[in-house]
């Protein structure tokens, strides 16, 4: 049964596998007929003149051409911060204040280091004042007049005079000292025991008086004891006054106004018997060397070197003062142009050393793109180029090539090379922002009236390399092939520089399976 029931399975197999052989030989003998069929779906197109491009894609972003980060110029404490991140600003709009208070007293020192400076430089070039160098012209002649006199000596009539001098000075000590022996002769003994006895009779009047006024105390006893006691100190004094003598003293202050008159009129007197000494004549060298220094340098004029020291001087005083009143005047922070305020990096209170604003212009934006290596080569400044920005579908904004990198962008790793390529960003309406992703395509190559004819039209064989064409005749006969030079070519269209005329008809074959697999058809068509 099992056996029957196999050989019945396997003569139906090989039934079925007989009807689909006969199928596929039917379908393949109806496949052959229909080869004419195919020839009549394919496209009959004319070679026309038109203008053709060749363009690149690259992708990058929005970068400002002006962004600034604005310094403090010297370390200092924030007063006042005036703007936000965000805010619109405009050149000249102060931005921060910084505490100014060190910096003006820079402008102050530096300020009169100028003015000294001026004043140094003016000295050195002016002329001496006529009274200036009348005096020191005098004291000159006064100086060598001096030395002129201690070398010669004195004269005659100066010695004569000097010994008079001194004659008259021993003379006055004499008259003065027989005054003071007068002075004091001129008391006598009897004088002085009168005035000694009324003291004494003075003192015993006190005390008797002294004695009443303790037995009874009243008025008149006060008094009398009062009057003994002025009796008294009256005796006493007429005693003293007759023992030191009136005119005691006035002769003794003569004695000795004399007897420096005496002293001075002997050295004068010896000096000029002596001659000059060694030191008194260097002395006097020296003044007069001094004088004539003082002279020569006052009328001398300045030197070169002096001129250029005293100007040098000047200009450094003067960069000083400049630097200070650039860090003063930069302690108000402003804007160097119009723009929007990207960060801020301090708050009051805090001291700001380095940067304190990040201000970006964002009405003059460009685009940079990183070209490829392999498309780089095909630009040119000012070449046609769109950008699109995906903040924005389908917004189109037309635009050029500003400037190409002459350097390449590293590649890292053995990466692919690119280039910075910067295009130009037109006036928009559009809220652009720095640092926004582009995409861009680039017109590498740019043909106007020349013939075209589709890609499709075209088939390359990959042996010899050569181009052609399946062109149909006007009179309708069967098409023919022409081998053609081929030039510029875009995704749709390729230029023919030989081989056709405008208005040749080509013929564009329907593109099959077999086109599709490597070898096959296509752009262009492999044979």
């Amino acid at each position: 049964m099992e056996n029957r029931i196999r050989n019945r399975k396997s003569k139906n197999g090989t039934a079925a596998l007989l009807a689909l052989l006969v199928m596929l030989a039917l379908l393949s003998a109806c496949t052959a007929q229909a080869g004419p069929a195919t020839a009549q779906t394919d496209e009959i197109v004319e070679a026309f003149l038109g203008d053709l491009s060749a363009n690149a894609t690259a992708a990058g972003s929005l970068v400002a051409t002006r962004f600034a980060t604005l310094q403090a110029p010297a370390a200092a404490r924030v007063s006042e911060v005036y703007v936000r991140v965000g805010q619109s600003v405009v050149a000249g709009e102060p931005l921060i204040m910084l505490d100014s208070a060190g910096t003006a007293l820079d402008v102050a020192a530096a300020q009169s280091d100028v003015r000294t400076a001026e004043a140094a430089l003016a000295d050195l070039l002016a002329e001496p004042a006529a009274a200036q160098l009348a005096a020191v012209e005098a004291s000159v002649e006064s100086a060598r007049a001096n030395l002129d006199a201690l070398l010669a000596g004195p004269t005659a009539a100066e010695l004569a005079s000097s010994e008079a001098s001194l004659a008259s000075a021993q003379a006055s000590v004499a008259s003065a000292n027989a005054e003071l022996t007068n002075a004091k002769n001129s008391v006598t003994d009897a004088d002085l025991a009168a005035a000694e006895a009324a003291l004494a009779s003075a003192e015993i009047r006190l005390n008797q008086a002294r004695e009443r006024n303790q037995e009874i105390t009243n008025q008149e006893t006060h008094e009398a004891m009062m009057a003994a006691e002025q009796a008294l100190a009256e005796a006493q004094a007429q005693v003293d006054k007759l023992r030191l003598g009136p005119d005691t003293a006035a002769a003794q202050s003569n004695v000795g106004a004399a007897a420096a008159r005496l002293d001075a009129n002997q050295v004068d007197f010896d000096q000029k018997t002596a001659g000059p000494t060694t030191v008194q004549i260097a002395q006097a060298e020296a003044q007069l060397a001094s004088a004539e220094a003082t002279l020569a340098n006052l009328t001398a004029a300045p030197t070169e070197a002096e001129i250029a020291s005293a100007e040098a001087d000047l200009a450094s005083a003067r960069l000083t003062l400049a630097d200070a009143e650039e860090t003063l005047a930069g302690m108000t922070i402003v804007a160097p142009f119009d723009g929007v305020v990207a960060a801020v990096h301090v708050q009051p209170d805090e001291v700001a050393g380095g940067a304190v604003i990040d201000l970006v212009d964002l009405d003059n934006l460009q685009v940079v793109l990183q070209v490829n290596e392999v498309d780089v080569g095909n630009l040119a400044e000012g070449q046609e180029a769109t950008i699109t920005l995906p903040g924005f579908p389908g917004v189109m904004i037309p635009t050029e090539v500003a400037t190409i990198a002459a350097a390449a962008r590293s590649a890292a790793g053995g990466g692919t090379v690119s280039y910075d390529v910067r295009l130009n960003l037109p006036p928009t309406d559009l809220l652009l922002l720095e640092g926004m992703t582009v995409d861009a395509s680039l017109v590498t190559a740019q043909k106007k009236n020349v013939l075209l004819v589709p890609n499709g039209a075209i088939r390359v064989d990959r042996t010899t390399g050569t181009y052609s064409v399946q062109r149909v005749p006007a009179d309708g006969t069967a098409a023919e092939e022409v081998v053609i030079s081929i030039g510029l070519r875009d995704m749709n269209y390729t230029e023919v520089t030989s081989g056709l005329v405008a208005g040749d008809r080509v013929l564009i074959a329907n593109v099959t399976q077999s086109q599709l697999q490597p070898g096959g058809g296509g752009l262009f068509g492999g044979r």
